[in-house]
C-alpha cells in the first residue's frame, strides 16, 4: 500500500475545475493593487490580511461571499484581471495542477469603464502568459448571477458565445442559490446550449437537491458545482450516476458555509462509493485558505481516501474538462501516464 503524503499529493498531476478569480488573489497582490489604486483594506500586513480574508466560520454563504466585496475592489481596471489571472496560474502550476477552469462574472468588473469583453480579454491575457512559462492548460468560466436580473445573464451568455473558441469554455450560474432559482435563468442556459457550449451551475450548496434539479432539467447543466446536498434525493442521486454528470466537490468552502457540518461528514466518501463522478477543487484560495494539495490531503485525512482513489480522483478531473473530445482523450492518456509512473517510483509500505 503506498502511504500518502502531502509532497506525494503535490507531485500528482491534477485539475482545478472549480476555482474563482475573485477569491484566488494573493494577499501581497491585493495590497499591493489597493496602494496602487488608492483602495482602504482592513490591513496592509500581508498575514494580517490573509487571516481576515479566511472565512473561518461563516454563517451561511451569503456571509462567506461577502469578503468578496473586498477582493472586487481592486479588479476594476484589465491590468489587476490579467496580473491575478496569471498568478492563479502559477500558484496551480507550482502544485502541479496542469488543468484549470478559471471562473468569474464580467459584469463585477466593469464599475470603473471596462466593457463587458475586455473584463474578460484581461484575465485571458495573463492565462495565456502563464501557460507560456509553465506546464499548465487553462480556460475561462463566465457566470451569471443568481440573485441579479436574468437580463444580465442573458448579457452574460451572449458574452459566453461571444469568446467560444477563444478561451472560454462554458457558462456558470453563481451567487446567494437560496431564493434564486435557476430556472429563472433558464434562456440564457438555452442561448448557451443552442450554441453548443458547455454549462456548470452551482447548486445543492445553500440549498437542497431541488436547486439540482433544475440545474439539470431547466438548465441541462453538463457538471454541478458542489452538488453537496445531492444524497437528500437518492433518485436524483441515481440519475446523476447514470449519465455520468460530475460534481465539483469543494471539501474546505463546503465545511465553511455549513453545507457540509465537517469534513468527517461530507458526502464526497459516499458519492465516490456509489461511482458518480467526482472532482475535488479550491473553489476559492484566499476566502478558503487552500490549495488543491490540501483538498487531496482533507479528503485522505477526513474521509479514508487512499492513494488509488485519488489518483481515480485526479483522473476524473481531467475526464470532466470542458474540452474537445480528441483532445482530452490525448490529455486523460498523458496524465493517466504520469501518474502510473508517480505511484511505481513511490515505495510499497510493508505491514510491520
Amino acid at each position: 500500500m503506498i502511504t500518502v503524503t502531502r509532497e506525494l499529493l503535490h507531485r500528482l498531476p491534477k485539475t482545478d475545475l472549480h476555482v474563482h478569480l475573485d477569491g484566488s488573489i494573493r494577499p501581497e497582490t491585493l495590497i499591493e493593487l489597493a496602494a496602487e489604486q488608492g483602495v482602504a483594506l482592513p490591513s496592509t500586513d500581508p498575514e494580517a490580511l490573509a487571516e481576515h480574508m479566511h472565512v473561518k466560520e461563516a454563517r451561511d454563504l451569503v456571509d462567506y461571499l461577502s469578503r468578496f466585496d473586498i477582493t472586487l475592489s481592486v479588479m476594476q481596471r484589465a491590468d489587476a484581471l490579467e496580473r491575478i489571472a496569471f498568478e492563479l496560474a502559477e500558484d496551480a502550476a507550482a502544485e502541479n495542477v496542469r488543468y484549470m477552469e478559471v471562473r468569474f462574472s464580467p459584469v463585477l468588473h466593469i464599475n470603473q469603464g471596462l466593457t463587458l469583453a475586455e473584463a474578460v480579454d484581461a484575465p485571458l491575457s495573463g492565462l495565456r502568459r502563464a501557460e507560456e512559462l509553465y506546464d499548465i492548460k487553462t480556460g475561462i468560466i463566465i457566470c451569471g448571477i443568481r440573485n441579479m436580473s436574468p437580463h444580465t445573464s442573458m448579457d452574460l451568455a451572449n458574452l459566453t458565445v461571444d469568446f467560444k473558441n477563444r478561451g472560454v469554455l462554458a457558462f456558470d450560474l453563481a451567487g446567494a442559490e437560496y431564493n434564486n432559482p435557476a430556472k429563472m435563468h433558464k434562456e440564457s442556459f438555452y442561448r448557451v446550449g443552442n450554441a453548443n457550449v458547455a454549462a456548470t451551475i452551482h447548486a445543492g450548496e445553500a440549498y437542497g437537491p431541488e436547486s439540482i434539479h433544475q440545474a439539470l432539467h431547466y438548465c441541462n447543466a453538463n457538471r454541478i458545482g458542489h452538488g453537496t446536498r445531492l444524497f437528500e434525493d437518492p433518485e436524483l442521486m441515481q440519475y446523476v450516476n447514470d449519465f455520468r454528470v460530475p460534481l465539483e466537490i469543494c471539501l474546505t468552502s463546503n465545511v465553511q458555509t455549513h453545507a457540509a457540518s465537517s469534513f468527517e461528514e461530507h458526502p464526497l466518501r459516499l458519492y465516490f462509493d456509489q461511482g458518480i463522478v467526482v472532482t475535488l477543487n479550491t473553489d476559492n484560495r484566499l476566502m478558503s485558505a487552500t490549495t488543491v494539495t490540501e483538498e487531496y490531503w482533507r479528503a485522505h485525512q477526513y474521509l479514508g481516501f487512499a492513494w488509488d482513489e485519488l489518483c481515480r480522483i485526479a483522473l476524473y478531473g481531467f475526464e470532466s474538462a470542458f474540452l474537445p473530445f480528441q483532445e482530452k482523450q490525448l490529455l486523460v492518456a498523458a496524465m493517466r501516464a504520469e501518474i502510473e509512473a508517480l505511484g511505481n517510483s513511490v515505495p510499497v509500505a510493508t505491514p510491520a
